[in-house]
Parts: C-alpha cells; sequence; structure tokens
C-alpha cells in the first residue's frame, strides 16, 4: 500500500444549514453508505457569500450571515475580550456540531471543526483598528491581523472553546494569516488591471502591531512601506499593467532579494502567523488535532515553521490536473515529513470535475504521493450524483 494510503481519513467539506435542511441522520447516512466518506469537516465559524443550494428541499439560495459562529459560546471564556463572536440565527435551529460529536460513534464519521480564523467582515467593521492595513494606511476590513493582540486572543479563544466544548477530532484552522487584497467585495472594481504581484503589494500590512513587531525584530518596515508605495504609484500611472517580475510567485519571497528592505519584511511577516499557530496548539485541548489550511508564503505561512506547531496540514489541490496534483502533494510531504498529517482538498465543482474518472484520479495520484486525508468540496453546493463519484474514489483507494 502507497505511503499516505494507510487508512486515509476520508471526508467532506459541509455546512450547518445544509445539515439541518437535510436532516442531520440522513446526512451522516448518505456520506458513509452512498459516499463511502469517514468524515465530516463543519462550518463553525464563516464568512457571508451567496450559495446556490441545488439539493436543499427549503431553499435554493442561501445567504449566511457574515462573521458568525454555528456552536454555543461559553460566556464565562469570553467575559473580558474585545472581540467576541456571535451566534447565527440558523443554530436556533439545532446545534449541529453537538450532535454530530455525540453521535460520531454510531455515525461512524470522524469531525473536524472547519474554523475560520481571522476573515471576518463583521468584526472587522466593528474593530476597524484591529484589521490589517495596506502601505497607505487603508484597512481591509475583512482580515483581522494576527500581528494584533485583540485578534490573537480572539482566537486563542475562539479555539478553546470549540475544542474543550465540543471536543471534536480535529480543528482545521482556515485563514490564520494575510489575506488577498483582493477578496470578493461587493462589486469590486478594478480598471488598472492589477496583477498578482500588485495585489500581493496591496495585501501587506503595515498597521502599528505590524511594524512595531517588525522593528523590534531588527527590520525596518518604513523602508519597506515606502518602497511599496513607489512601485503601486508606479502601478497607478501604467497605461497597461507590466510585471516586474514574471517569476512571480514562484520564487517566494526571493523575488524581491534586489530590494532587501520588502524581502526582510516579506521573511518577517511569517513569524506572526507562525507564533499564532503555536498559541492556537496550546490553547486547544491536548486530544484535539490542530490542522492548519495552507495559504502559502503570500498569506505568511511558512510550513517549515508552522510544521512544528500544528498536528497536519491542508492542501487546497484546486484547479490542477492530475498530474499537478500529485507533483505538489510531493513537494509538500517532503517539506512536512511523516510526522505531520497531510489532508489534500479536491473542488468538486464542474468543470474543474468533469467526471468520476476526474475524481479517482486526483484522488489516487494524492495518495500515492504522501496525502494521509482527502477533504472534498462541498456537500451542500453539488449534485447529490457527485457523492457516487466520491464513492468511486474512495472504493479505488481501499482496493490499493
Amino acid at each position: 500500500m502507497p505511503r499516505g494510503a494507510a487508512d486515509p481519513r476520508l471526508a467532506i467539506w459541509a455546512y450547518p444549514w445544509d445539515v439541518l435542511d437535510l436532516g442531520p441522520d440522513s446526512v451522516s447516512r448518505e456520506l458513509r453508505e452512498r459516499a463511502g466518506l469517514n468524515g465530516i469537516n463543519l462550518a463553525t465559524a464563516y464568512h457571508a457569500g451567496r450559495f446556490f443550494q441545488p439539493r436543499s428541499p427549503r431553499r435554493k439560495t442561501f445567504l449566511p450571515e457574515d462573521g458568525t459562529v454555528y456552536f454555543q459560546p461559553d460566556p464565562k471564556l469570553w467575559a473580558d475580550r474585545r472581540l467576541t463572536p456571535q451566534v447565527a440565527a440558523i443554530v436556533a435551529e439545532g446545534d449541529v456540531l453537538r450532535g454530530l460529536t455525540v453521535g460520531r460513534e454510531r455515525s461512524g464519521l470522524s469531525v473536524a471543526c472547519w474554523t475560520v480564523c481571522l476573515h471576518n467582515m463583521r468584526l472587522g467593521q466593528l474593530h476597524p483598528d484591529a484589521c490589517t492595513r495596506n502601505a497607505f494606511g487603508e484597512p481591509s476590513l475583512f482580515n483581522l491581523c494576527p500581528s494584533h493582540p485583540e485578534v490573537r486572543a480572539y482566537a486563542r479563544t475562539l479555539v478553546r472553546d470549540l475544542s474543550i466544548g465540543y471536543r471534536p477530532d480535529i480543528l482545521q484552522l482556515e485563514t490564520p494569516g494575510f489575506m488577498p487584497y483582493a477578496h470578493g467585495y461587493h462589486h469590486e472594481k478594478d480598471g488598472v488591471g492589477l496583477t498578482a504581484e500588485d495585489d500581493f503589494l496591496l495585501s501587506l500590512c503595515f498597521c502599528d502591531s505590524c511594524t512595531e513587531a517588525a522593528h523590534s525584530a531588527g527590520v525596518d518596515a518604513e523602508a519597506a512601506r515606502s518602497t511599496v508605495r513607489r512601485w503601486i504609484a508606479e502601478t497607478s500611472e501604467r497605461a497597461v499593467p507590466a510585471p516586474r517580475w514574471p517569476d512571480f510567485p514562484a520564487r517566494g519571497p526571493a523575488t524581491f532579494a534586489d530590494h532587501p528592505e520588502v524581502e526582510a519584511y516579506v521573511r518577517w511577516r511569517c513569524a506572526p502567523v507562525t507564533s499564532l499557530v503555536a498559541e492556537l496548539r496550546d490553547a486547544a485541548h491536548p486530544d484535539v488535532r490542530i490542522d492548519v489550511i495552507d495559504d502559502g508564503w503570500r498569506g505568511g505561512c511558512d510550513l517549515q515553521a508552522v510544521k512544528r506547531s500544528c498536528d497536519g496540514v491542508v492542501f487546497c489541490a484546486y484547479d490542477r490536473s492530475a498530474e499537478a496534483v500529485g507533483a505538489d502533494t510531493a513537494a509538500l510531504h517532503a517539506v512536512l515529513g511523516d510526522g505531520v498529517k497531510l489532508g489534500v482538498g479536491m473542488r468538486l465543482f464542474h468543470p474543474e470535475m468533469s467526471s468520476v474518472d476526474d475524481v479517482v484520479a486526483r484522488s489516487l495520484v494524492a495518495i500515492r504521493a504522501g496525502a494521509t486525508e482527502l477533504d472534498y468540496y462541498n456537500y451542500g453546493l453539488v449534485p447529490a450524483a457527485r457523492l457516487d463519484w466520491i464513492r468511486a474514489a474512495a472504493d479505488a483507494l481501499r482496493s490499493l
């Protein structure tokens, strides 16, 4: 049997409203018996959006409340916190997470709390001082800054509350770091044609918490800010977009080697993310596995450092051929080694997945390349027939 295939966890990301709409027992049975899965990753802290619901008997679209949680927090843990969670109204219909954790032995499904950490527009609007700020001092209200002390306290308490109060098998941490400049605001406008490097430069945070921490580490944040401002000003004046670095983002922080003040700052910004992940591991119940959903170096995720503070990493292998999934998974496994769980996420959307063969091929190459877990996206967003594609992949994996 290939290295990653020894009893892999096969799970699917799901939303609480889908479980409520279709019925908890029906969902558990369908995941086990029809899809052949042994795990569910339930959204427990999530952002806004508009979701087409192909399977719900109650609705065809759903707009979740922004920046809310889908569990019942312990008020005592939040008594002295300025940033606090808001429970989504739909939780009044049922505590889906409690039902899954209490019933996991009967259902045969391990439970992961899919937890969005710092992507929170609701809290950003309430506390703009806690958000990331670009080189011009303007906030990204959808991204709480991982360097901000009160943001870190919020994330620690969120993890502690979930892991102690509900005791899931796994906590999957999404967005524990810095987010891109573009992230789907309503009617985002860009007439310039910002390049990938422009987006990254606009995402660099120069809030007080970041610049003070960088200065303490011997990094000249002001010099980096000045250079970034100049580059964005140049971008704004060009008639057409013109990339400065054709190999961006492949070279990573070394892209900026000719501008040492920027390279130093880009490398430093991994430090607050790494230390936050370590704090979240310490805050969690020791029996709960802590996985980080990898945002890459642009999000401040240094896997060489983060792997020492978490139990697993999830890599979302979207928009890739089967060959690319295998190559990228193998590269990540080489970085992480055998001591860290490696999950590979696969999106079931059409045309990315056009047939059962697409799902089977990608699933097989990921496990053969060293993945210990496969996570499929997303239960309520795709037709029920695509669960049969997962079943074919699960059967193929178990026959290895």
